[in-house]
């Protein structure tokens, strides 16, 4: 099943508040960017972050969800209504995230 535009666009405009955070579409799905670091992403319209210590601490109930075959689990946001949260959420995983990989040039 694949994510609906409109469950991206409510969890974009949960994420208003906070600054640099984009989307890129892949497979009928949408991976989620915080100031340019991969932090989660929609998946049959179920809004996913990686598994950080401070995500599993801010949401130590949450399920555990594989978003695709083959994939690693990732933790399901449950309470994306409360922007606070998201937002408290958001900048808690930044630290912990990787920073994105150099492209290779020819």
């Amino acid at each position: 099943m694949a994510s609906s535009k409109e469950y991206l666009e409510f969890i974009m405009e949960q994420l208003s508040e906070l600054d640099d955070v984009s989307y890129r579409a892949m497979m009928s799905e949408y991976i989620i960017y915080f100031r340019g670091k991969v932090i989660g992403g929609i998946y049959d319209d179920r809004f996913l972050v990686k598994p950080t210590a401070s995500a599993k601490a801010l949401m130590p109930d949450a399920d555990m969800e594989i978003p695709y075959e083959g994939a690693k689990e990732m933790i399901q946001v449950d309470d994306v209504e409360n922007r606070e949260f998201l937002k408290e959420l958001f900048e808690a995983m930044y630290g912990e995230l990787p920073e994105p990989k150099k492209k290779k040039t020819k």
